[in-house]
This record gives C-alpha cells, sequence and structure tokens, in this order.
C-alpha cells in the first residue's frame, strides 16, 4: 500500500513529486552548504537567493539524468520483499549520492559565479559536508513532505473515482 499511496503513480504526479522535493531541498540545502562554506550572514543568505533558480534547475536536470542509475543501484542493494522504509532510505541514499558528487562541482561553480578548478580540487574536503547535509534533508524533510503530498493526492483522487463508481452504479440499482 505505501508504494502505491506515497510514490508518484504516473508522469504527472512524478513532476509533482519532483518540485516539491527539488524545491524544498533547494531552499534548505544550498544556503545551509554556503552559509557553512563562507559564514551565516544576513547577507550571504540574500546572496544564496539570487542564484537558486539556476541551482533549482541544476538540481531538475540532474535527478531526471540520476534517476534510473539510482534505481539500478538501489535495486542491487534491496530485496523486493524488504520494506517500503528500506527501499526509500536506499533510493534516497543512492540518489543522494550521485547528485552530492555533482552539486558539489556544479553548485560551487554556480554560487561563486565563475568556472574554476577549486570545486574539484576541494572536493573530497567538501564533498562528506555536502553529503551529509544533502542526506539529512532529503531524508528527514523533503521526502517526507513530497511523500505527504503523493499521500493526500492519492486519497482524494481514490475518493473521486469511488464517487464516481458509485454514481454509475446508483442509476442501474434505481432502473
Amino acid at each position: 500500500m505505501d508504494f502505491n499511496m506515497r510514490l508518484p503513480r504516473n508522469k504527472k504526479e512524478f513532476a509533482i513529486f519532483i518540485g516539491v522535493v527539488s524545491i524544498i531541498s533547494v531552499n534548505i540545502i544550498a544556503p545551509l552548504i554556503t552559509c557553512f562554506e563562507v559564514g551565516f550572514h544576513l547577507y550571504v543568505w540574500a546572496d544564496v537567493l539570487t542564484v537558486l533558480p539556476f541551482i533549482w534547475l541544476s538540481v531538475i536536470v540532474l535527478v531526471l539524468l540520476t534517476y534510473k542509475p539510482a534505481e539500478r543501484l538501489t535495486s542491487k542493494i534491496i530485496d523486493a520483499g524488504d520494506s517500503f522504509n528500506a527501499h526509500i532510505i536506499v533510493n534516497i541514499l543512492c540518489t543522494v549520492l550521485m547528485m552530492s558528487v555533482f552539486l558539489t562541482v556544479i553548485g560551487a561553480w554556480i554560487g561563486s559565479r565563475r568556472i574554476s578548478v577549486e570545486p574539484i580540487l576541494n572536493f573530497f574536503y567538501k564533498w562528506p559536508r555536502n553529503f551529509a547535509i544533502s542526506f539529512g534533508v532529503e531524508a528527514v524533510i523533503a521526502q517526507p513532505l513530497a511523500r505527504l503530498v503523493m499521500l493526500k493526492l492519492h486519497r482524494a483522487s481514490d475518493r473521486k473515482a469511488d464517487r464516481a463508481e458509485q454514481n454509475r452504479e446508483a442509476p442501474a440499482e434505481n432502473g
């Protein structure tokens, strides 16, 4: 039941799910990583807001590029009979692992507004922190909220379908 109710069922729902996850994630992760990098100041947060649309676009592109590889990696780690929560946490782990590798470099380029070798040279110093922040936000905030949105959406659509079915059956019983 959890798989059917808490995860997207079609492309439209997948877009909604990705939209919810990405908007929450980008608005929390990017400012946090930047503030850990240069300091927790209001002007730092305000500066991050100016580049968030570009980071969000790169996140969407990376989600679409890493979705299938993350699913394949998850299926190698998890058995089909494992719990919903096991599937979800391992999928989050695989997705965040792949995306954090790219975004540690790409995010630094976008944030600094220039392409340089610095993020690559400092990768192994910065990536563990970025991964930990991203994994925490995804596992505790963004994905649970997106799954809650899916649950509410599915309950509403299932109720609507049930009412439509009852309306179709009602005239047949009366006639």
